[in-house]
């Protein structure tokens, strides 16, 4: 396509919400004129259940619950006034809290103030704070901060070195909505054990961010935990990011709350309008159904040149595919739905993966992610007239340009700055995209059936594993032989006996003639 088509094309398809600072250029991606046209009733439909979703109807039939991420940031939209109390109420009692650890009013047991903030949590209840963190930190922050997001015991012990003899100035954040979630509940019983043998009260350093009545509430309360805040069951973990689970350890690490929800109230404002030219969210959604025919045939990559950005595609990798994977529509019929989310951040990846999105195979589309204002401190040239940023602006320009050459398509979206608002406004922006695609290709973008059928499988096997152990004795036999004497799946019994070999000095192995053939027995006690 001609230049001049090209900035004819540009001119049409730019959309700039000036008073906000950010920017959306859809103009690169060849959808046909007709397009928007062509699917006006879906578009509609669309709208219209984005708007029964923010009024409080039940969004996730599944769970049988409302869906009011959107409430958090505008609680006048709470469709009960017992639903705006609680969130308000909850951000003063964030704030309250934040101020008094702080100002020292509320300490460690050793009367010196907190200093390290240990979050956690997974999936959304970790992901969303290690983002903002990520993205707001600095040296200057109120609270440094370290996570606990998976049940891996050598991650465990790698925080706990990094925390080192800061254990005793640690205020620990433990974030679960049920309670029950095993991840997160192993990761407390470690630190209430690491805290114990530094002979330090776990229950002085802790604070619960939970379902009002779960498990951990009780337990919380039971123990005289330091504080409890509540996540509502109207919020999914992965747009939990504006509740307590991302404003508590905000506004402990000394970010900008308020601005935070700012930014989400004025891009959720903007992404309102029926007008499909006018709303940032509805032509993201377009363009992915356009960029994958529907269903999903094209990955989306999602470069951002900015360093403080660099989760902000794990964020929404989460965020895409988490929503949007499913194998039922809303009739049930299998339809194998949703987007594959990749990518890291600009100029790196241009020394990684971009060969391939330039000359491989074409099978995704891409979204860069512009920060316009270079740094924060004095302009400094790396050469004359010539800054890092000016670089860093015509490498994400160039492959910009590169890519469209080759047919490669792309989304530019652009803000002035990393900071609270604009971070706020981002993933206001992809939660209402999200939606509207959602409803789009006719799937439930608030439930995770997927999930939930890996916890039970789990489950499963850590019964087995159980009954498996109980087995061994100190004459050896094989997988197989335990495996008839538990019913069990000889594979599953195979991969659980390596498993326990390699952790536990009482069991041993002798080796036999293949490796399924290995006997398995319990060590002699002396």
């Amino acid at each position: 396509m001609a230049s001049s088509s090209l900035w004819q094309r540009f001119q049409r398809y730019f959309l700039e919400y000036r008073e906000l600072g950010f920017s959306l250029d859809i103009s690169r991606m060849k959808f046909p004129g007709n397009m928007f046209d062509e699917m006006r009733p879906q578009i509609e439909q669309a709208f219209a259940a984005m708007g029964q979703l923010e009024a409080g109807a039940i969004a996730n039939p599944t769970e049988k619950r409302m869906v009011g991420h959107y409430w958090l940031r505008n609680p006048a939209l709470a469709p009960t006034p017992a639903i705006r109390a609680e969130i308000e109420d909850t951000i003063q009692h964030i704030k309250r809290f934040a101020e008094d650890v702080h100002s020292g009013k509320i300490t460690a047991e050793n009367g010196r103030r907190f200093e390290h903030v240990l979050h956690i949590g997974i999936g959304g209840s970790a992901l969303g704070p290690q983002f903002v963190s990520d993205a707001l930190g600095s040296a200057q922050n109120r609270m440094n901060i370290f996570f606990f997001d998976n049940t891996d015991p050598e991650g465990f012990d790698r925080v706990f070195n990094r925390i080192g003899d800061g254990l005793p100035r640690t205020l620990v954040v433990v974030v679960s909505k049920s309670g029950g979630t095993k991840e997160t509940r192993n990761g407390m019983v470690e630190a209430e054990a690491k805290f114990a043998a530094k002979g330090l009260q776990f229950a002085r350093h802790a604070v619960a961010v939970t379902g009002v009545g779960s498990e951990l509430d009780k337990d919380a309360e039971a123990n005289a935990w330091l504080a409890r805040f509540p996540m509502p069951d109207w919020i999914g973990g992965r747009t939990s990011v504006m509740s307590a689970v991302g404003l508590l350890p905000m506004a402990l690490e000394g970010f900008d709350i308020d601005g935070f929800l700012a930014g989400a109230a004025a891009m959720d404002e903007r992404t309102r309008m029926p007008e499909v030219a006018q709303n940032a969210a509805m032509l993201l959604a377009l363009m992915w159904y356009y960029a994958g025919n529907g269903k999903g045939e094209r990955d989306m990559v999602v470069l951002p040149y900015k360093d403080r950005l660099a989760l902000f595609t794990k964020y929404l990798q989460q965020l895409v595919m988490e929503s949007l994977g499913k194998e039922k529509d809303l009739a049930g019929d299998i339809v194998h739905q949703g987007i594959a989310v990749y990518g890291n951040k600009g100029s790196t990846d241009q020394h990684s993966y971009v060969q391939q999105l330039r000359d491989g195979v074409l099978n995704f589309f891409v979204t860069f992610v512009e920060v316009r204002n270079d740094r924060r401190g004095a302009r400094f040239e790396v050469e004359d007239g010539i800054t890092s940023g000016d670089y860093l602006h015509g490498f994400f320009r160039g492959t910009r340009g590169a890519l469209y050459e080759k047919g490669r398509e792309s989304i530019t979206m652009s803000i002035p700055e990393v900071n609270a608002f604009y971070v706020g406004a981002l993933i206001a922006l992809y939660e209402r995209a999200v939606g509207f695609y959602g409803s789009l290709v006719d799937v439930n973008a608030y439930d995770q059936p997927g999930v939930e059928a890996g916890k039970k499988a789990a489950s499963k096997l850590l019964e087995l594993q159980k009954q498996v152990r109980e087995k061994l004795s100190d004459d050896g036999k094989t997988a197989e032989e335990i495996a008839r004497l538990v019913d069990g799946d000889p594979e599953d019994v195979f991969h659980l006996l390596r498993h326990l070999a390699s952790n536990d000095p009482s069991i041993k192995v002798t080796p036999g003639e293949e490796t399924v053939d290995d006997r398995f027995s319990l060590a002699e006690k002396p």
